[in-house]
């Protein structure tokens, strides 16, 4: 959701912030006033096109900034993290337009390009009234929307396995095929170098292990020297540390007997001294092990040196000489049986996609099967919202392969496949009788068009992933009960997501969680454009307002606050 817009020196205004909440936002003002000045910024900052007329007369740059709470949006979190974005729960979403002409973007702070904005905007916010930034006009994202009112989240994932190991496959059998001459050329030179690698044979982690017991071979006269002089230090010789710990045990005895106290020092002396005998034991037995062994240290030497050459020639570690020499003996095995390693491939290929194109049908009968109840309710949706006559198709097409082995198979056909799916999926639509369905990205824009959004997203309003939702001129056309039922519509999608919704309808302002007011002031001789949170007295003026005009009567004020009460009536 959108939780701050900061607005500086763009058109009429000259700074504005607007702490937006959950719910149902509405905007109100006269015409003029600058309604459509916010909303260009706000596109400002999803990446649409900038120019410096738009900065405010007498400033160097203009500013628009969002902060946005992002914390259950994954599709944001996956473009940032691709970009090296740091996020956490909040995205700070700042624009710049200098006078010079130059403009600056960044999220969180990092610098990124006018693009990556855009895809950030396509991410966080629907917005209907221009055809930018609606989601439901571009037509590559119908069959998202289809599925996920279908609920194919477990199908798809299903589907998506198979297809990944088909096109696995499909890249193996290419990558073999052109690895062929390849392979069958340096099949002498594999022979070669794994006959070299088994000849050594080396042993995992034996490298380390040589390499210790040469060291101590190396070194085993010093090594005897020493633990021969420590054994004597501690236990056998005169005045080893062992005779001295026994007299001053004696002493401590004495010592006991006179004061008990003490006993727990003569425990401790007791430890010492056993600790004392275990380490001149080990000694004695460690000393008694050390054999002076010229023949074996040659042994090792020549036994290392095989290894270090081998790792050398091939230029890698001992783990790495194990993991050429397994891709040695597949290389080969590869090269001397290529045709039936090709055959085999194929094999597994043709009936990877036939797995995947039973996967496939099966979504293709759940989407034709569940896209009826789509058409049929968001009809009647639209007859609510005062578009009696209109007809909605889901219009479904596959593509038949132009090349053979491309794609999956089901049945007796070869289809064009995708991550989701053989199907291409377009929403067409039409308004008045008698007149042919088209592509819902043709339909007009307006009043009527944001009348068939917003019926669209409150049939697929749990399921939409888009956390904002920005209506404009939804209001054209309409009136009385018709608005009533706009402004009732809006109510229970903003259950789902945060709405802003700019009108000049007391049915629609009446039924907000949150109700601004954008009017003109003056400021140093300028006109400017301003917006405020209104209280709820003031909401109920504004309602008021626009049912009776700039006199506010209290019969006025009372059908506001009849109007206002009605919202209860909408489950929200």
């Amino acid at each position: 959701m959108l939780k701050t817009l900061l607005i500086k020196d763009y058109a009429l205004i000259e700074s504005i912030t607007v702490e937006f909440e959950t719910g149902l936002n509405i905007i109100t003002g006269e015409t003029g006033a600058g309604k459509s000045i916010l909303l260009g910024a706000l596109n400002l900052l999803l990446g649409e096109r900038a120019s410096v007329d738009n900065i405010r007369a007498g400033a160097s740059k203009a500013v628009v900034e969002g902060i946005f709470n992002v914390e259950k949006n994954k599709s944001i979190k996956k473009l940032c993290a691709e970009n090296e974005i740091e996020l956490e729960d909040e995205l700070i979403i700042r624009r710049e337009i200098s006078s010079k002409g130059s403009g600056r973007c960044f999220l969180n702070d990092t610098p990124v390009s006018l693009t990556v904005l855009k895809d950030a905007g396509d991410v966080l916010v629907d917005l209907h009234g221009q055809h930018e930034h609606q989601s439901l006009l571009r037509e590559e994202l119908h069959l998202d929307f289809l599925d996920e009112f279908c609920d194919l989240e477990n199908e798809l994932t299903v589907y998506r396995k198979y297809y990944s190991d088909m096109l696995r496959l499909k890249k193996e059998i290419s990558s073999l095929r052109q690895r062929e001459t390849e392979l069958k050329r340096n099949r002498e030179i594999f022979d070669y170098q794994l006959k070299e690698i088994e000849g050594v044979a080396p042993v995992p982690n034996e490298d380390k292990e040589l390499s210790d017991e040469l060291n101590v071979s190396e070194n085993a006269e010093q090594l005897l020297e020493i633990s021969e002089e420590i054994y004597g230090m501690l236990y056998d010789s005169d005045g080893s540390v062992l005779d001295i710990l026994g007299k001053a045990k004696t002493e401590l005895d004495t010592l006991v007997s006179i004061d008990s106290s003490l006993t727990p020092i003569e425990e401790e002396m007791k430890s010492a001294m056993t600790i004392i005998k275990d380490i001149a034991y080990f000694l004695r037995d460690y000393k008694n092990k050390i054999d002076v062994d010229p023949q074996r240290l040659s042994s090792l030497r020549t036994r290392l040196g095989a290894l270090q050459s081998l790792k050398k020639k091939f230029n890698t570690s001992l783990d790495g000489l194990f993991v050429l020499k397994e891709k040695l003996e597949k290389e080969l095995a590869i090269s001397e049986n290529f045709d039936d390693v090709l055959k085999d491939l194929e094999l597994k290929y043709k009936e990877a996609r036939i797995t995947a194109g039973k996967q496939a049908s099966k979504l293709s009968e759940r989407r034709r099967k569940e896209s009826g109840k789509v058409e049929k309710e968001v009809v009647e949706a639209l007859k609510d919202l005062g578009i009696e006559n209109a007809k909605f198709e889901v219009k479904f097409s596959d593509k038949k392969l132009s090349e053979k082995n491309d794609g999956v198979i089901i049945g007796t056909e070869e289809l064009t496949a995708t991550s989701q799916g053989v199907d291409t999926v377009a929403f067409y639509i039409t308004t008045n009788s008698g007149v042919p369905v088209k592509p819902l990205s043709k339909v007009a824009s307006g009043g009527e068009v944001s009348r068939i959004m917003l019926s669209l997203k409150s049939i697929l309003a749990k399921s939409d992933k888009l956390p904002l939702l920005v209506f404009d001129e939804i209001d054209t056309g309409i009136s009385g009960r018709i608005a009533q039922k706009v402004g009732g519509a809006l109510r229970n999608l903003s259950e789902f997501h945060q709405i802003i919704a700019i009108t000049h309808l007391p049915q629609i302002a009446g039924m907000s969680d949150c109700h601004f007011l954008v009017e003109k002031a003056a400021s140093n001789g300028t006109v400017i454009s301003k917006i405020r949170k209104m209280d709820d007295d003031e909401h109920v003026r504004e309602v008021a307002k626009l049912l009776s005009g700039e006199e506010v009567t209290q019969s006025s004020l009372n059908s506001a606050l009849e109007l206002i009460d009605s919202k209860n009536l909408f489950n929200k």
